[in-house]
């Protein structure tokens, strides 16, 4: 295998280097987006080539109209089977933009208030503590908490559950015996038993990623007296005909399902035992999950995104009001909570309702390109969307391989979409250590 060092210098070198190709323009002429499809494909083909990656698969639209497909290696290297747009993709946090989705259609409804305390809907979560340290002997020390926790902060990742994203941690341990996440336990019972887990500070002091999104499945389920899953099939995906979704793949679709790949220190990839990457999509286990848990194609992900940046509708669809995406996709973080975990990491973003919100251009050359206002998530196994409405770009990007990150794929594919918009390419910015003097 090449060097992984070379791969990326490679990589950058196109990025760098390809700048005066022709480009795909609009219909709006001059003023269009300007679109390297053969440097887009460049780009995504190295990765593939050098061994980089097992298989990629991405789709872009721009203003209603496909503008770049393109699948590369294998979704399953040891059966010879091409990656394609038809590959069904474990989209894992990718999920979460879909809960928050159906959950903002009760908002819509007058189920809740933003503000309301998470407690008036799901009871077990009154009265909660609040770590507070250690004692002499190591035993955890809880306080009571400050304030209740509010669906706004469930609905930001500010509400103090605890997570393996804030490093380890006794109430993890306490978590882990709980065992909130055994897949026999319903949406409720999860919460039911999340709840008994003490936060792990107090709501609305930090930004913490976490099983947030999973309490509002459960809210889901409690406000629309239908089971989570049922709710989202009916609201989202059947009217937005995303008929390759969901939690649970039939034997008929199992075909299409990509292989798990695990990276290993030397960048090679193994293949992950097919019971143990399948185990939670080949049985119809009873937690279905609003964190995680869906699977996906490309063509079927980019109708969701599609929906998003039509502001709300599709194909005569209509899932949201444009002001309550407005509302999910501005940044809802206040300006006191700076203990943001590793959230910066993203760039210049913020974070809205399930998604992450760019506020400013890139700062530097390290990191991603993006445009002002535009809203993404990405997902476990290395997938990536995003939403520019701006530029009315929807991007889906698609791979299958843990753990999370590794290898420069999200910031080259934004970096070779971006090629040629000044404002958002970060290929022009100057290099971290001049930004952090300037």
């Amino acid at each position: 295998m090449k060097s992984f060092s070379l791969v990326l210098l490679v990589v950058v070198g196109l990025t760098v280097g390809c700048g005066n190709k022709s480009t795909n323009q609009g219909s709006n002429g001059a003023q269009s987006f300007q679109l390297d499809a053969q440097h887009i494909e460049t780009t995504l083909q190295q990765f593939v080539e050098s061994g980089a990656l097992v298989g990629v698969s991405a789709l872009l639209y721009i203003d209603g109209e496909e503008r770049f497909m393109g699948a590369y290696g294998q979704a399953d290297r040891e059966n010879n089977q091409a990656m394609s747009r038809d590959t069904i993709i474990q989209i894992y946090s990718m999920t979460k933009p879909v809960t928050g989705v159906a959950l903002m259609t009760l908002y819509e409804q007058g189920k809740f208030k933003l503000d309301d305390p998470l407690a008036n809907y799901l009871p077990e979560y009154s009265d909660l503590k609040v770590f507070a340290g250690l004692n002499e002997t190591g035993e955890p020390i809880y306080e009571a908490a400050q304030r209740a926790p509010t669906i706004y902060d469930v609905l930001r990742h500010t509400a103090g559950f605890v997570s393996s994203h804030g490093g380890d941690h006794p109430l993890l341990a306490i978590s882990r015996k709980i065992n909130p996440d055994n897949l026999n336990n319903t949406i409720s019972q999860f919460s039911e038993k999340l709840a008994t887990v003490p936060l792990l500070f107090q709501p609305g002091t930090r930004w913490l990623y976490g099983p947030s999104v999973d309490v509002q499945a459960a809210l889901v389920e409690k406000l629309s007296s239908m089971k989570f899953h049922d709710y989202v099939e009916q609201k989202l995906f059947l009217p937005l005909k995303m008929n390759n979704t969901q939690w649970r793949v039939s034997k008929r679709q199992m075909e299409k399902l990509s292989a798990m790949y695990t990276r290993k220190q030397d960048g090679s990839f193994e293949r992950i035992n097919d019971a143990s990457a399948y185990e939670n999509y080949i049985k119809d286990w009873p937690l279905k999950k609003g964190g995680s848990g869906l699977t996906s194609t490309l063509d079927d992900y980019m109708r969701f995104a599609r929906m998003l940046v039509n502001g709300g509708e599709l194909d005569g669809a209509r899932i949201l009001k444009a002001e309550t995406l407005r509302l999910m996709t501005t940044d809802a973080l206040p300006a006191a909570v700076t203990d943001r975990s590793w959230l910066p990491s993203k760039g210049e973003v913020g974070f809205g309702i399930d998604f992450a919100v760019r506020i400013a251009e890139p700062a530097s050359k390290e990191e991603a390109s993006g445009e002002v206002g535009e809203y993404f998530w990405d997902g476990a196994a290395n997938t990536l969307f995003w939403v520019d409405p701006t530029n009315k770009l929807t991007a889906v990007l698609f791979t299958q391989f843990l753990p999370y990150g590794g290898v420069p794929l999200h910031k080259a594919f934004r970096d070779a979409v971006y090629l040629h918009d000044e404002s958002a390419s970060a290929l022009n910015k100057p290099a971290l250590e001049t930004a952090q003097q300037n």
